[in-house]
């Protein structure tokens, strides 16, 4: 790798899944996994085209039960060019001799590249070389162009060429969902619109979303056209000189009937293709449009962390660009990238947000739209627990249904088990820490006295209504969730799943009943009364929530926070048994039930749960939020709680390494950099065992790009001020990276030993208020301030 391209050398089989992720290309529009053309679906390969937004629901038969599933859907496969030489057999890596072999993903220009040497007889060879990109400068293209060149020999070579549209394509990219029903695509026809040009079109079965792709060949030989439904195929015989390059171009429109401004997709599938530029302009459009995204989101980080940071932040903007600002959609967890977890929205905003705020405010704004387009469904999801407000689901997914599902596979013991996720209500609480620190960052007054404040409201509104009253703590508690652990999701021996209050789930939905009520405070009155209107808000629930948010239970034992009440008197797990007995304990969960035994039983955790409040809030908001509530949490209490969980924690998410990073380098503590290692190596190395083939980790790899913008700066929004607490890592101490900040575009801040520099451009906005431990600094437009910190 370099810090502009991510590159692998030789083909090996065993990589190919981790590799066609990580070498995905999208526009925030639409993805395709990075598989070689020339090859077909199998236990090796898997080509994937994705929408974002396009799901289908289907029914299967597991373990005796109906078992209904929303699925991120699979589309006709546009990628297939295959080739042979004078009429042998179809070559591919698998099947012939491959004397080299190079993939290069090029960051800067959103380009993959591929080259490949096939061994013919006579001992000549095919050199392959292609060049794909899905467009940045128009959405809804893509192309690919495949130069072959004929090396040894003095005779020409019959080369055949093969491309296709394959609405064939099922969704079978992830092994343990394949005992459920994948098929989601009906009603593909077939056919040609032009010389050169045929097209696909299709729905799916329950959603009935209509996809239309036309694809344009163009080569220096007649193109012939056959139709073998679900395949549309196009066919070209070459003569190949030796030496001589000989090039194809394949040109792709993508259109669905969840499209604007169109009226049928196959027709504005059709008329884009037949309008594209050839690969030559089409590319240098789609150049300028990268270039101008990285111009707002590139970061100087030197080294291998630098190199690595640049991929994520790649993998970012390709999920989640501009065009994104044009869409209903949230943030999947696994980015476009693969079939994993279905291509739901978890909670992962929570760690992509607070980046995209101060570099694509746009697109935030558009990721909490899609939350308030669900705020009616969230608001019937309570009601049938009997509820007042909006209980956002864990699993969320086209309408804003709950999408968990009520069974999950365990793969070691091959058993179907219950799946209680569905308990996580925090990820209400996630939601509304986004709305805030979005409003905080952009200065956007209009979304925060609107949509915002009616999901605050109604957020805050469920937390008060979930809150019971415990005469004998003379506190209020919240009953029955899971927090975000996920090891537990009931007490040894019960009957009923739910944990009792989760300290996660506790701080931070009195955290959202605090800023529920301060937006009251600072709506504008008319906008304020016509609020209260409308939902029927009165004073006496206010007087509520303000009650609530200040006696909400937090549990503790052996003087730290108790991750829910009675977690302390679990039993303590033997570590290093298992870890003798077992190479990777990440899933202990799935290893003890395998076992016959359950994590319930232990002080044990997937992932960070309590540090995630050290993750969320500074150590001074942290305090403030804990002294509203009546307890005192100093220093050595927050020492001693990370040191606990951080032995009782086997990282079971890709998240809890860049959670774990970020605490211990916020308190200074040895080891902060073995974690943030972790975190950035999450993907490239597939630390969790083969996810990575099934899809990216989205919110880890944002969550490392925010590390060094917020994390180890100490950066926050809020008040009206950039507040600045920077802790720098011996191996991450001088970097810079640039902010949009209220209106101020391109503000630089680069660190440095001992120091820190804030450079704000020019402009007619009012100046940068910024804050440090032990002084404020006012930053005008046009002006570099040079800041030296403490040791």
């Amino acid at each position: 790798m370099t810090g502009r391209t991510w590159e692998y050398d030789g083909y090996r089989p065993a990589d190919e899944r981790l590799r066609e992720s990580l070498c995905a290309l999208g526009n925030g529009y639409f993805a395709t996994r990075g598989a070689l053309p020339e090859c077909a679906a199998d236990d090796v390969h898997y080509p994937g085209t994705y929408v974002a937004g396009c799901y289908n629901r289907l029914t299967s038969r597991v373990a005796g039960r109906r078992v209904e599933n929303e699925d991120l859907v699979n589309l006709p496969n546009w990628l297939p060019l295959r080739f042979r030489t004078d009429g042998g057999a179809w070559l591919t890596p698998d099947t012939a001799p491959v004397l080299e072999h190079r993939q290069v993903l090029h960051l800067e220009s959103g380009l993959l590249e591929r080259r490949t040497r096939f061994a013919l007889d006579g001992g000549r060879a095919l050199s392959v070389r292609q060049q794909r990109l899905v467009c940045l400068a128009d959405a809804h293209l893509a192309a690919l162009r495949t130069e072959f060149t004929v090396e040894g020999g003095t005779e020409d070579v019959g080369l055949d060429v093969e491309a296709a549209l394959d609405g064939g394509v099922v969704n079978a990219g992830v092994r343990r969902y394949r005992d459920l029903e994948g098929r989601h695509l009906t009603h593909v026809h077939t056919g040609t619109s032009a010389p050169g040009t045929v097209w696909l079109r299709c729905r799916t079965r329950t959603s009935d979303i209509r996809i239309a792709m036309a694809t344009r060949l163009t080569a220096d030989a007649p193109v012939a056209t056959r139709h073998e439904p679900p395949r549309a195929l196009q066919d070209v015989t070459l003569r190949l000189t030796p030496g001589r390059t000989v090039t194809v171009d394949k040109t792709v429109a993508v259109h669905t009937s969840r499209d604007p401004a169109i009226s049928d997709p196959l027709r504005a599938a059709i008329d884009r293709v037949a309008a594209a530029a050839g690969f030559e302009e089409l590319l240098e459009a789609h150049l300028t449009a990268w270039d101008l995204m990285w111009r707002r989101a590139d970061l100087d980080v030197p080294g291998e962390p630098g190199r690595i940071l640049r991929l994520h932040l790649f993998h970012v903007l390709q999920t989640l660009s501009p065009h994104t600002a044009d869409l209903d959609v949230g943030v999947p967890a696994r980015g476009l990238h693969g079939e994993a977890y279905r291509g739901h929205v978890f909670w992962d905003e929570l760690f992509v947000l607070p980046y995209l705020n101060l570099h694509f405010p746009e697109v935030s704004r558009a990721l909490l739209r899609y939350r308030h387009r669900r705020l009616e469904a969230a608001r019937s999801a309570a009601r049938a627990l009997g509820r007042r407000g909006a209980m956002y689901p864990w699993q969320s997914g086209s309408d804003g249904r709950e999408e968990t599902q009520r069974l999950h596979l365990n793969p070691r013991s091959g058993r179907w088990l219950p799946d209680n996720s569905r308990l996580q209500h925090h990820v209400g609480s996630a939601v509304a820490y986004n709305v805030w620190q979005y409003c905080e960052a952009s200065g956007d007054a209009e979304f925060l006295h609107t949509k915002g404040a009616e999901m605050l409201l109604q957020i805050a509104r469920f937390w008060a209504d979930s809150a019971t009253w415990d005469d004998s703590l003379r506190r209020h508690r919240i009953l029955g969730v899971m927090g975000p652990d996920e090891y537990h999701d009931t007490y040894p021996g019960a009957v009923r799943p739910g944990l009792d209050d989760n300290a996660y789930t506790n701080v931070t939905a009195a955290w959202v009943l605090t800023r529920a009520l301060e937006t009251m405070r600072i709506l504008p009155e008319p906008r304020r009364r016509e609020l209260v209107e409308r939902i029927g808000l009165d004073g006496g629930e206010l007087e509520q929530w303000e009650d609530v948010s200040r006696t909400l239970y937090v549990p503790f034992h052996d003087g730290v926070v108790s991750q829910f009440e009675g977690y302390g008197d679990l039993a303590e797990l033997d570590w290093d048994d298992y870890r003798k007995r077992y190479d990777d304990i990440r899933r202990l969960d799935r290893i003890l039930e395998a076992e016959g035994d359950s994590v319930n039983r232990y002080k044990a955790s997937k992932q960070a749960d309590v540090l995630m409040l050290g993750y969320l809030f500074s150590p001074c908001e942290l305090r403030s939020v804990l002294d509203r509530l009546g307890y005192r949490i100093d220093d050595d209490v927050w020492l001693r709680t990370v040191d606990y969980y951080l032995a009782r924690t086997s990282h079971g998410s890709t998240l809890s390494g860049l959670v774990h990073g970020w605490i211990l380098s916020r308190v200074r503590r040895s080891g902060a950099w073995t974690y943030c290692q972790e975190a950035l190596r999450a993907d490239i190395a597939d630390v969790q065992g083969g996810t990575t083939g099934e899809g990216i980790h989205l919110g880890a790899m944002a969550g490392t790009l925010d590390l060094v913008q917020r994390g180890l700066t100490g950066l926050e929004t809020r008040e009206g001020a950039l507040w600045l607490d920077p802790v720098p890592l011996p191996e991450l101490s001088s970097y810079g990276f640039a902010i949009r900040y209220q209106g101020h575009w391109g503000v630089r801040l680069r660190m440095g030993h001992g120091g820190m520099e804030i450079a704000v451009p020019p402009s007619d906005r009012s100046p940068i208020e910024v804050r440090l431990a032990d002084r404020d600094v006012c930053v005008q437009p046009g002006e570099t301030s040079h800041l030296v910190l403490p040791e």
